[in-house]
């Protein structure tokens, strides 16, 4: 008997995840974002990242055919601009956080980490495309992650 839709997505909102806004931005200059938390280390060596972006989205265009993209990790006090990245039919870089770091690309300087990537490949996953991106650049901020469980954005218990 297959797996029913449901009950694979409330099992799903059982596994806590990151929460990262990634950017990138189009051969006109334009900026993209998305907030993600499907995103995953995948190799050390060379050093590749995956990160999940569904094939509806209206970012897909644009991070599917970019050839760089930025992976900023958000931090604890970043709920707001997870929730901006989230939205469609919003301008997404409307509150001015986003300022060239790494590579050029729009990144937040709140961030806990940042990864700058070229596109490695892209791979079919179901209604989702898998961006791997090869890490070129890292930057690591202060304070905590934050994380994304059970529909909603919790704190991981302190230190």
């Amino acid at each position: 008997m297959p797996v029913l839709a449901e009950d694979f997505t409330r099992a799903m909102t059982r596994v806590p995840g990151p929460v990262a806004v990634v950017t990138t931005a189009d051969e006109a200059g334009r900026r993209w974002g998305f907030t993600g938390t499907s995103f995953s280390s995948l190799s050390l060596d060379p050093p590749l990242v995956l990160v999940c972006l569904g094939k509806k989205a209206s970012t897909h265009h644009a991070f599917t055919t970019a050839s760089r993209f930025l992976i900023n990790v958000l931090g604890q006090s970043q709920e707001d601009v997870a929730s901006r990245f989230a939205t469609s039919g919003v301008d997404r870089f409307s509150a001015g956080d986003a300022v060239p770091v790494e590579h050029g690309l729009p990144g937040l300087p709140q961030a806990v980490a940042r990864l700058s990537c070229s596109a490695h490949s892209i791979q079919d996953g179901g209604d989702h495309s898998i961006l791997i991106g090869l890490v070129e650049a890292v930057h690591v901020g202060d304070g905590d992650p934050l994380v994304y469980v059970d529909r909603a954005f919790t704190r991981p218990e302190p230190r």
